[in-house]
Order: C-alpha cells, then sequence, then structure tokens
C-alpha cells in the first residue's frame, strides 16, 4: 500500500476528520450519521444508525439513507484504490437496489471488491475509461441480509 493510500485510510477512520470532510462534501453522511467503521485495500465497512434523522414514516431506515451508506461504502473504496496512482474521474453511471428485509436496526453495508477494483483501475491507461458494478451487502447485527445495492462506477484515468 502507498503513503497516499495510507494517509486516506487515517483521514477516513478518524472520526473528526471524517466528519468535516463529509460536513463540506456530502453533508447528508452527516445527517443520517454515516461512519466508515473499517477500511483496507479489500473492504469498506459503512454503518447508519436507525434513529429520527434515518427514518422514514414506516418505521424503517429510508430508503435514500441506506442507498448513501452503501454509495459511500463503494465510492470510498474506488478513492482508496485511486489514491496515490495518478488522476482519475469518477462517476456513478448506474444504480440498483434489492430490499430483502425491513432496516430497523444499525445497517452495516459492506463491499469487498476492493482486488477486482485495483485490477481495472491498474490496468487503465490515460484516456481510457471502464466501468465496474460494485456490490454492497447491507447486514443486521443479527447477520441477516436487508438489503443489496449494485453501484456500477465509471473511471477514466487522465
Amino acid at each position: 500500500m502507498n503513503p497516499d493510500a495510507k494517509k486516506y485510510i487515517n483521514r477516513m477512520t478518524n472520526p473528526f476528520i471524517f466528519w468535516w470532510a463529509m460536513f463540506f462534501k456530502l453533508p447528508s453522511a452527516v445527517f443520517w450519521r454515516l461512519k466508515i467503521k473499517k477500511i483496507s485495500p479489500e473492504e469498506c465497512w459503512v454503518t447508519i444508525p436507525y434513529f429520527w434523522r434515518s427514518q422514514n414514516p414506516f418505521n424503517s431506515i429510508y430508503f435514500a439513507a441506506m442507498a448513501g451508506a452503501a454509495e459511500l461504502s463503494t465510492g470510498a473504496l474506488c478513492q482508496l484504490a485511486m489514491a496515490g496512482k495518478g488522476k482519475f474521474s469518477m462517476l456513478v453511471v448506474d444504480f440498483r437496489a434489492e430490499y430483502h428485509k425491513k432496516a430497523n436496526q444499525k445497517i452495516t453495508f459492506v463491499c469487498n471488491q476492493g482486488s477486482e477494483l485495483n485490477h481495472v483501475l491498474d490496468s487503465l491507461e490515460p484516456g481510457e475509461n471502464s466501468t465496474l458494478t460494485m456490490v454492497s451487502t447491507g447486514t443486521n447485527p443479527d447477520g441477516e441480509i436487508v438489503a443489496r445495492f449494485f453501484v456500477t462506477w465509471s473511471f477514466k484515468k487522465k
């Protein structure tokens, strides 16, 4: 792991720095109290609590709040993979969700496609672009799958 990647991990796992970064770049993450619990080159874990800010009228976590947590778990993994490898642009080009169970507890979203992502990014030449559909699975504290999100990212090396 290169020094820029280590620096990114330190920033994203420091609650104070993460809060300030999200406050300016993604304020809904602060509002919903999203937290990166674990991030490594292989995987990223993001939690979202069940409380009044993330709740819908049906006493479960609002679908958009879960989508934000899922996107963060994939996007943070993308940014970590790009750290120290030059300039890239990235954009969500497709998004799909499956809901399996009512989300009325703290949910943890995990994306574990770091190896696949690194392979895609390392194979890009300047000016080339590629896409990768990343899966983020949300589970409750009992380990039951609540939702699965499919986020397709487009990458272009500059």
